[in-house]
């Protein structure tokens, strides 16, 4: 499969809806709050992607949450590098460990070219996961959009 080089029409819709239904449905069992962002190839000035996916968490306020526990997945990608943040408050709790698991699952995807599932299972992953950690409340409010943003 040929992929756009823009990140909007890197997935296809039917994939950003697989991707978009995993945000919802991890979220469902957990108050934390996940975004998958997209975008063509790290800055030059940031070609760590743990750095830059730090940089846009900031940006997008994912630190703003009310137990400090957003995650951003990040995926550069015409410079097929990503990134999975947590905020302080969950990263405290799960450890680098899990991060890591996450992580080789989700470039075993990507080398077969399957993002979408690669995107999809690292955020039910995530979901499942902080569950244990930040169960749903009756109350929840989401606080972050569940579509996937994209960059340039």
């Amino acid at each position: 499969m040929t992929r756009h080089k823009r990140p909007a029409l890197f997935l296809s819709q039917e994939e950003q809806d697989q991707v978009k239904s995993a945000v919802e449905k991890a979220e469902a069992g957990t108050s934390a709050e996940i975004r998958v962002y997209l975008e063509g190839r790290l800055p030059l000035f940031r070609r760590d992607p743990y750095r830059r996916a730090r940089q846009i968490f900031a940006g997008l306020g994912m630190h703003n949450t009310v137990q400090r526990n957003g995650v951003l997945v990040y995926l550069a990608t015409r410079s097929q590098r990503f990134a999975i943040v947590g905020d302080e408050e969950l990263h405290k709790r799960v450890g680098d460990a899990f991060w890591q698991q996450t992580a080789q699952a989700m470039a075993r995807h990507f080398r077969e070219d399957r993002f979408a599932d690669g995107l999809a299972e690292a955020v039910l992953a995530v979901g499942d996961h902080l569950g244990r950690h930040f169960p749903h409340q009756a109350d929840d409010v989401n606080e972050l959009s569940d579509d996937i943003a994209f960059g340039k």
